[in-house]
């Protein structure tokens, strides 16, 4: 016996395995590209992310990670010579994260990569931003 709920219910279910279905093959997509820069895939997130100056905070919102978690990865990019931290501008309780020449350089070839055959690659960018306005909206409910 069906209710009227169930044919929702059927649409619904059917949209988060694609949802999930895409989140996987991004990851993977992230992780095969990462490991040809010899990047673990939580440095090429937070290279990926890292668009310009910015706290610890502000990348580990971006990398949906704890702050703890950031710092671990950042270690690490600083110790490659990557990233650095510097003074911030405002508050002199922060640090500001910084990419050095040879982190923009890297940042700039994991870009590339990871836009060649994106799963998303098949959507034109019109359709990229419809998704992106509706996964927002999706997202937005909290």
């Amino acid at each position: 016996m069906t209710t009227s709920r169930e044919p929702h219910a059927i649409a619904e279910r059917e949209l988060c395995g694609l949802v999930n279905g895409l989140a996987q093959r991004i990851a993977e997509h992230v992780r095969e590209r990462a490991v040809t820069l010899g990047l673990t895939v939580a440095q090429a997130t937070a290279l990926r992310e890292m668009t310009g100056p910015m706290t610890m905070r502000e990348l580990a919102d971006r990398m949906s990670c704890e702050p703890s978690n950031a710092t671990f990865v950042i270690d690490k990019l600083e110790k490659q010579g990557l990233v650095e931290r510097r003074a911030h501008p405002t508050d002199r309780r922060a640090k500001h994260l910084v990419l050095t020449p040879e982190g923009t350089a890297l940042r700039d070839r994991l870009l590339d990569v990871l836009t060649r055959e994106s799963p998303l690659g098949t959507l034109t960018p019109q359709q990229q931003g419809t998704l992106k306005d509706l996964l927002e909206q999706a997202l937005s409910r909290d």
